[in-house]
Parts: C-alpha cells; sequence; structure tokens
C-alpha cells in the first residue's frame, strides 16, 4: 500500500522520470516559459525550485551540484549569471503556473510555467512594492506607548481691510398741498358757475267782461 507517499510517478520509471523532469528545467532555465501538463508543472515546480534557490550561492560548489541535477552547461550559466541576479530578493515562490484549458484528443488538462520576475504584466515595478509586514503580538503593541506626532503650529496672518466708505441716502421730501384748500378751490369753481334760474311766473289772468 502506498499511504501517504504524495511523489506522481507521472506513468514513468524512475529513471524516465529524472530525465524527463531535467530536460524541462533546462528548458524552463533557457527559455523563460514552457507548456505542458498540470501534473508535469506541479512536478517541475518542486524540483527546479530548489535548484533557483541554490543558485543565490554562486560557488563552485553550487555550479557542481546544479550541473548533477540539469546536465546542461548553458542552463546552468544562464542561472548563476541572469536568473539568479534577478530572483535574489525572492524569498522563494520563483514560478507561476496558469491554466490553459485541456486537450484535444486525451482531454489532459494544460497550464503554461513561466518564471515569474520574467513576465512584466504581473509583477509590480520597485516603486509600487509594499514592504513587507512584521507579525506583533497585539499585547505588546497595546503596552508600547504610542508616540504622538507633534502639532502643527498655525501661523494665522490678519488681513488688514480697508473701511468702506458710507453711503447717506437723502430723502426728498416733496410738499403735498393740503386737502382742504383745493377742495374749497373747486367748490368756488362750481359756485361761480351756477346760475340760479328764475322761478316760473304764472300769466296774469284777465277778468272776463261781462257784457
Amino acid at each position: 500500500m502506498r499511504h501517504a507517499k504524495k511523489n506522481n510517478h507521472l506513468g514513468r520509471t524512475a529513471a524516465h522520470r529524472e530525465a524527463m523532469l531535467s530536460n524541462m528545467a533546462a528548458s524552463l532555465l533557457l527559455h523563460k516559459r514552457i507548456s505542458t501538463t498540470l501534473a508535469k508543472a506541479k512536478e517541475l515546480r518542486k524540483y527546479i525550485e530548489p535548484l533557483i534557490t541554490r543558485s543565490k550561492e554562486d560557488t563552485t560548489h553550487s555550479r557542481r551540484v546544479v550541473f548533477s541535477y540539469l546536465q546542461n552547461k548553458f542552463a546552468v550559466s544562464e542561472l548563476f549569471r541572469e536568473i539568479s541576479q534577478k530572483v535574489g530578493n525572492r524569498p522563494g515562490g520563483y514560478t507561476r503556473i496558469l491554466k490553459t484549458g485541456f486537450r484535444k484528443g486525451d482531454n489532459a488538462e494544460m497550464c503554461i510555467i513561466e518564471l515569474v520576475d520574467y513576465n512584466e504584466t504581473y509583477t509590480l515595478s520597485d516603486d509600487t512594492k509594499k514592504t513587507p509586514k512584521t507579525r506583533r503580538s497585539r499585547s505588546k503593541a497595546k503596552a508600547e506607548p504610542q508616540e504622538k506626532a507633534p502639532k502643527a503650529v498655525v501661523t494665522e496672518t490678519a488681513k488688514v481691510v480697508a473701511p468702506e466708505p458710507e453711503v447717506k441716502e437723502t430723502v426728498a421730501v416733496v410738499a403735498e398741498p393740503e386737502a382742504t384748500e383745493v377742495v374749497e378751490n373747486v367748490v368756488e369753481e362750481v359756485v361761480e358757475e351756477v346760475v340760479l334760474e328764475p322761478e316760473a311766473t304764472e300769466p296774469p289772468v284777465e277778468e272776463e267782461v261781462k257784457e
């Protein structure tokens, strides 16, 4: 029974499996990206990342150890000259797997495995990289007094405003004629125009003459 044995044999013998992973690792170092099945990519990631970590220490011993796995002097030179300089500040996680769908025929799940630092689309620039955060216990953070930032001294400058000239409003008072004088003048004019008509006088009655 193969309990707790997580290695994927990939349907190959041990010698065939080692040779295949060695060739795939050399191709990944030279071309920075290769396309393969998802199962092979996961095994290749476990195979190549320890080699990249060892390349950070450029010594003869490290080169000989890496060469014993890769068996390719051009891949070893590329790893120690260029790749190790570019991934020097990265603490592991040098590869990325991107799934690309399923292969026609056997419907195997395909993917692309690439070196993280050579893909500019997903890599942040040096200006936008975030500083690593350190974990601190909450009890220590509460115990340490927090230094308050000094308050900024605000100096107010008084503005001198010239007083506005006062505007005096002059109200013209129009003397209106008294109402009583107007009424008296109108009454006098009306009285002058009115002419008293003479009273009607009856004609004299002639007495009948009796003959």
